[in-house]
């Protein structure tokens, strides 16, 4: 667990206008917690696993996420209200969450939980929706009004941003980019086959190298061992980063020529392979993205770091204007 506080505790009862956002950034290994103020600045944090395991029931899991809030430098009392990006599926915006990667928790009612807790506003999204829009407002997608923000980790995910306005769908799900087809052949754990997730994300890649006998006989085989083993000229890793890369350039290409795009920022542990990564997407979209309006789309890597999930949860109190445009659902 670590805590960071920049400046000390907080005053007992600020201004309201003045009073930082409670951000809340909930995934299956971690769940951070952190005061954003007006600007964006993150002024405090603190992180704590994710319980996992037979004893991780949603009451555990829930006090869990109090206990790490009251590890930061302020008093429940002292937010002016809560933002939260949590792991999908989710019923959405009533923010009753089922996320894959946290089985203790299915239909759980989280913001009506804190709502009852915090006594404050609470707005909830998918974490990597919001990771979008943290992106749009104070990262790499500042000035681009029509973005895609994705995020290629254990998942791949995404948020979609037109008119400098979040796009919601019908269900809180548009911009999930993870779920394109981009192949008629790999099994993914939606049920489906062929979506980018099921080629592109870190454990289906590692597991894809392992099939073609990376590290054989090796029982932890994970995303960073396979950029590391790239890196050093292993061939079969190295295929693995073509054959992702080449899925991510075609699925942006067509989400470029589905949605008008000027932008795409890409976050997450996989991209810390670099070139290892964007150069085969770029040659996939230079291939794929051939009409006039899709041809100049410029691909790069997320600005934000370990902090975004929290910024974009703040985001949706914050910039309710652009990112959240529903009330809650009864």
């Amino acid at each position: 667990m670590t805590v960071t506080d920049t400046f000390g505790s907080a005053p007992d009862s600020p201004d309201a206008s003045e009073a930082p956002v409670l951000a809340i950034d909930i995934g299956g290994t971690k769940m951070a917690v952190g005061a954003v103020d007006a600007r964006g600045e993150v002024l405090a944090s603190f992180r704590a696993p994710t319980p996992a395991g037979a004893d991780a029931d949603g009451e555990v899991l829930y006090a869990t996420l109090l206990d790490a809030v009251d590890h930061l430098p302020y008093e429940r009392g002292a937010f002016r209200a809560v933002g939260v990006g949590c792991g999908g599926p989710m019923r959405w915006p009533a923010g009753e969450v089922s996320p894959l990667n946290i089985p203790g928790w299915r239909g759980f009612p989280l913001r009506w939980r804190l709502e009852a807790d915090f006594q404050r506003d609470v707005r909830l999204h998918n974490d990597a929706i919001c990771l979008a829009a943290a992106e749009h407002w104070q990262g790499a997608g500042r000035g681009a009004a029509n973005m895609l923000g994705m995020v290629v980790s254990t998942g791949v995910g995404g948020g979609l941003i037109l008119g400098d306005r979040l796009i919601d769908g019908a269900k809180g799900n548009a911009g999930h980019i993870g779920h394109i087809v981009v192949d008629q052949e790999t099994p993914c754990a939606c049920g489906g086959t062929g979506c980018l997730e099921a080629v592109a994300s870190g454990p289906r890649m590692a597991a894809w190298a392992a099939a073609q006998g990376w590290r054989a006989g090796q029982e932890s085989r994970t995303g960073k061992d396979l950029t590391d083993d790239a890196r050093a000229g292993d061939g079969i890793a190295e295929a693995a980063f073509t054959r992702a890369g080449t899925a991510l350039g075609v699925a942006i290409a067509g989400a470029a020529a589905l949605c008008d795009l000027e932008l795409v920022t890409i976050g997450g542990g996989i991209v810390q392979a670099g070139e290892l990564l964007f150069e085969p997407l770029r040659g996939a979209l230079h291939r794929h993205a051939r009409l006039d309006f899709t041809k100049n789309l410029k691909v790069v890597p997320a600005d934000l770091g370990q902090d975004a999930g929290l910024v974009g949860a703040a985001a949706l109190i914050l910039r309710g204007d652009a990112y959240w445009s529903a009330d809650r659902a009864d």
